[in-house]
């Protein structure tokens, strides 16, 4: 399951864009309410639709459920988006406009455990894969205020994870870009570009074939290297149906188009079997409390 990112960006953009979007009114007594607001800890928690690829450089596609939510306890930032989960152990304070970013993260990668979800009779052949516990941590940095207004957000993060659980046994880098900015006491919208970086032990895990699986399924056999394995690109948005991006229900929708690169891209895997351009998708609702 790769819902991660989207799914993340989607409801982040429910939560970060709130208080900005709200801060756009005149009077005086009206910002100072709404500064209340956006320092109070929130929590909003969904539950989306994602279209997403069989397996990882797929051609083939489904849709699966995925629970989100987000928000900070004592202005600890947490997230949790369908298989990933970070916190931010930098506590947020008042008023702040530079949010400094450090804490950990964890991801279970579902790639190919289930050859139920695989409609490719190929890649069913070539076995399923154990289930990935990827643990580690990111560091961030977040500015309100950059662009459109004093209310819009840019964030980079870069983040490093590894598989503890004794499948693909190597690790992940992940640089992103996330900008967020509100267009009513309603909307927002918001933008992010991410890649990712895997070892060389990934790469033959997911990717490689072997000359048994090579006879198992007809694909070529291949031993790839370690590297660039993908960036991408998304777009999502949220909407209030009852109150406003401070509270109640909203809808949230995103799409990410994703490109698999160099031996990942070459890999029969995906240049046989699959494609090298990958599409996801999103559809929601959310809740702010």
């Amino acid at each position: 399951m790769r819902t991660s990112i989207l799914a993340a960006a989607a409801l982040t953009a429910t939560f970060a864009a709130a208080a900005p979007a709200l801060a756009q009114q005149n009077s005086a007594a009206a910002a100072a309410d709404v500064s209340a607001d956006f320092d109070r800890d929130t929590v909003t928690v969904g539950v989306a639709g994602v279209y997403l690829p069989d397996y990882e450089g797929s051609d083939d596609y489904r849709v699966v459920p995925a629970p989100g939510a987000l928000g900070s306890i004592n202005g600890y930032a947490f997230t949790l988006a369908g298989n990933r989960v970070s916190v931010d152990l930098i506590r947020n304070q008042p008023g702040q406009t530079i949010d400094l970013q450090a804490g950990p993260i964890a991801v279970v990668n579902f790639n190919r455990t289930s050859r139920k979800q695989i409609d490719d009779p190929r890649i069913k052949a070539l076995g399923e894969r154990d289930t990935a516990i990827e643990l580690g941590g990111y560091v961030g940095i977040g500015k309100t205020g950059v662009v459109t207004s004093p209310y819009d957000r840019i964030a980079v993060s870069l983040s490093y994870r590894y598989d503890v659980a004794g499948a693909h046994k190597s690790g992940i880098w992940q640089p992103t870009v996330t900008y967020f900015t509100p267009l009513s006491r309603k909307a927002a919208v918001g933008l992010f570009a991410s890649a990712e970086h895997a070892e060389g032990r990934y790469a033959r895990y997911y990717f490689g074939i072997d000359q048994a699986e090579s006879v198992a399924s007809g694909l070529a056999p291949y031993n790839p290297r370690g590297g660039w394995k993908n960036w991408s690109l998304g777009a999502l948005g949220t909407y209030s149906l009852t109150g406003d991006l401070l509270g109640g229900w909203k809808a949230v929708g995103g799409i990410n188009y994703r490109k698999m690169l160099n031996d990942y891209a070459d890999s029969p895997v995906v240049s046989t079997a699959g494609s090298r351009s990958q599409w996801l998708g999103l559809l929601g609702v959310a809740y702010t409390f």
